[in-house]
């Protein structure tokens, strides 16, 4: 790639300095050299080398006369800051195998989990319920706080840096159960406190998932109580909204108020508007955002760059018959009168729970993704439409059917987003991006089940699709919103920048290839056009191939207390 035209008087006129002092006989332990910079802040890019020292940034510049144990020849390359992946559920998957090998090869240096459940904290009873309901990937729980998961992942090894929010949904189930009702004033006290002691762990704020039971249960002024502990310790509240769909708007308002009445910065998960009858709502939606911007409020969003959304049967299902938990809820479906009003509902959605089955439209736009009975497996990758008609039942009574006879709540992917509402999201200089998916590799157990292809695709498709292909914003401000947009709005120490003394998380990519290859036919495919990754100044990816290597740290909110 040819150096940026506005920056080569500047190279001239400081041709051998790097921040002012000589690079000739600088010693690094990295260079990259001969790149194309985009340092993170949404500048022009710049013709430069980047330089590390251990696991900081050490320079970035020429430094044609500085010397390296590794050069790595960037030139045709684009290299940025790591990119912070906003929404993960890769905790499982890094438990089995800490390599993140389909995030980390689109560039991905930073996993954030927390949406409503967080892996703790934990009572005995939520953690032994936690194993018994493992499918396809176990693993040993052995903490009970979250500040001691993030630190067993960082002690069992991943190959990238790691943080979380604390679950909403997590905190209320310790203390109130999984039951459909309000705490009391004492119990929501201990909510509070476990809020605070996530908090000094180093929880990022809190996050909520208010689609689902037993997070759905949670009214407003449970949420504004939980997050003003939050932002004592300067943490945000972070939202998969009360709806995406028919009351897509007032979930926005709530997420606002919510923001307004705690004093704290706010973002929507994977900001969407779910269904055809909808998708004219996105506009007053960002309208909402942005007027509470402009009143002094931070609300930001990020999204995933596709058509369809995944997760299980139970958004299918109205959250009544869930209350009590997994064995609560199958055992009504097994009931014959509770079977038939929860099919009955399911068909005909009431306003007090948000239906993505109704937002999909039909039974031929959901696909099955993953069972946890071996029975069952056969049917993954199907439509819902494909195996009622197998079974000669309705849809309706194959979703209550496939929840009773796997015993889990069922992998399913719908389709429901408008293209050109998503356009329109990630036009917006306050959306980042996330893959609400975990981060899998095409081998071993994680073949037995199909993820979103997101899982695999989501930064890639960002770089390649909307950037290159379809220019829908440049490459500079797409950078910014992968790296220091989202590093800025959770507080992180000296993340997601290329500038001098920051952590050397870095990617070098090549911009004319970078694509993902991810169908929903075929999810278990790698991303191409990624070529290094660094992870605090270690080499992840060599080549487009990824080293073994497994430096990643958990990174911690500004309510962390040190030991």
């Amino acid at each position: 790639m040819p150096r940026h035209p506005r920056v080569a008087t500047v190279l001239l006129l400081l041709a051998g300095l790097v921040g002012g002092r000589p690079a000739i006989g600088q010693e690094y332990d990295v260079i990259l050299r001969g790149g194309t910079v985009y340092d993170g802040s949404g500048g022009p890019a710049v013709a430069a080398d980047v330089a590390v020292s251990g696991d900081r940034i050490a320079a970035v510049g020429d430094l044609h006369g500085a010397r390296a144990g590794r050069e790595i020849d960037a030139r045709g390359l684009a290299v940025a800051p790591g990119f912070i992946n906003m929404l993960s559920w890769a905790p499982s998957s890094l438990l089995v195998d800490g390599r993140s090998q389909g995030d980390v090869r689109q560039g991905v240096t930073l996993e954030v989990f927390g949406e409503g459940e967080s892996c703790g904290p934990y009572t005995p009873a939520l953690k032994a319920e936690a194993v018994r309901q493992q499918r396809d990937l176990r693993f040993d729980i052995t903490w009970d706080t979250l500040g001691g998961f993030l630190e067993t992942l960082e002690r069992r090894g991943v190959s990238c840096n790691v943080a979380s929010f604390v679950g909403a949904a997590t905190v209320r189930s310790c203390v109130v159960g999984l039951d459909d009702r309000d705490p009391t004033v004492e119990e929501l006290e201990r909510m509070r406190v476990l809020v605070d002691q996530a908090m000094s762990e180093g929880a990022l704020g809190v996050g909520s998932a208010l689609i689902y039971a037993p997070g759905s249960y949670a009214k407003t002024d449970e949420l504004v109580a939980l997050c003003e502990v939050a932002a004592r310790r300067g943490g945000m509240y972070i939202s998969h909204i009360r709806s995406e769909g028919d009351r897509l708007l007032e979930a926005v308002d709530e997420l606002i108020a919510i923001a307004r009445r705690a004093n704290i910065p706010a973002e929507i998960y994977h900001l969407k508007a779910a269904g055809r009858a909808n998708w004219p709502k996105l506009d007053e939606a960002l309208a909402k955002v942005e007027a509470a911007r402009a009143d002094g409020l931070k609300i930001t969003a990020d999204v995933y760059p596709y058509t369809a959304g995944a997760t299980g049967l139970d958004a299918a299902m109205p959250t009544w018959v869930q209350a009590g938990g997994l064995d609560a809820w199958i055992a009504r479906l097994k009931d014959p009168a509770t079977r038939t009003r929860v099919v009955r509902e399911i068909a005909e959605p009431g306003a007090d729970w948000e239906s993505l089955y109704k937002a999909a439209g039909s039974a031929d736009r959901v696909l099955l993704a993953g069972f946890k009975s071996d029975r069952l497996k056969p049917l993954t990758g199907k439509t819902l439409a494909e195996v009622a008609a197998v079974r000669g039942a309705s849809p309706e009574e194959t979703i209550v059917d496939l929840v009773v006879e796997d015993g889990s709540r069922v992998d399913a992917i719908y389709f429901f987003i408008d293209e050109e509402n998503l356009r329109k999201e990630l036009r917006k200089p306050w959306v980042s991006v996330c893959s609400d998916e975990g981060s899998f590799a095409p081998e071993g157990v994680f073949l037995r089940s199909n993820p979103h292809p997101r899982a695999y695709g989501s930064f890639a498709r960002v770089l390649g699709r909307y950037v290159r292909d379809q220019r829908i914003l440049p490459m500079e401000e797409a950078v910014r919103r992968l790296t220091s947009l989202p590093a800025e709005n959770l507080k992180l120490d000296r993340r997601g920048r290329l500038a001098e003394g920051f952590f050397a998380d870095v990617v070098a990519f090549d911009p004319t290839a970078i694509a993902d290859l991810a169908t929903y036919e075929a999810p278990h495919q790698y991303a191409v056009g990624v070529r290094t990754v660094l992870v605090n100044g270690a080499i992840v990816v060599d080549g487009g191939e990824h080293t073994g290597a497994k430096p990643g740290r958990a990174l911690r909110g500004p309510g962390w207390k040190r030991d």
